[in-house]
């Protein structure tokens, strides 16, 4: 069922968790976090881990930031004294750990073969 946040109030929908697209690409992203789940990472540290282009790094972190799986904040440095700007840090909200867990479990059954039916038994000769 789809529904229109902007225009209609729907509480029921609201208060539904925010399913962002589950690319391959995305899973990789949230495979890689949840290997350290209470870790901050910064996007060239996930392109360096996971070798995803930061034209395509970056608009994952924002939509996964915005459906709530994860949150960021600048880091805490004097960029003078670091001799580089603040890195954005991100890390995995605990709804977010919980819910990346269930989507790769889901990714990962639905990529299993189908089970093959068992060949009828034969009878033995003795």
């Amino acid at each position: 069922m789809l529904a229109v946040r902007d225009s209609v109030r729907l509480p029921y929908v609201d208060s539904l968790p925010m399913i962002p697209q589950m690319t391959t690409t995305t899973l990789k992203v949230l495979a890689r976090m949840l290997e350290e789940p209470s870790d901050e990472w910064y996007g060239f540290d996930l392109i360096d881990q996971t070798k995803i282009k930061s034209g395509t790094l970056y608009p994952i972190l924002i939509r996964l930031e915005k459906a709530g799986w994860l949150e960021s904040r600048l880091e805490d440095v004097d960029p003078h004294l670091a001799g580089r700007p603040a890195r954005r840090l991100y890390s995995l909200t605990g709804e977010g750990e919980r819910l990346a867990r269930a989507e790769l479990k889901s990714h990962l059954r639905d990529l299993r073969p189908a089970a093959r039916p068992s060949a009828p038994r034969r009878e033995r000769l003795a």
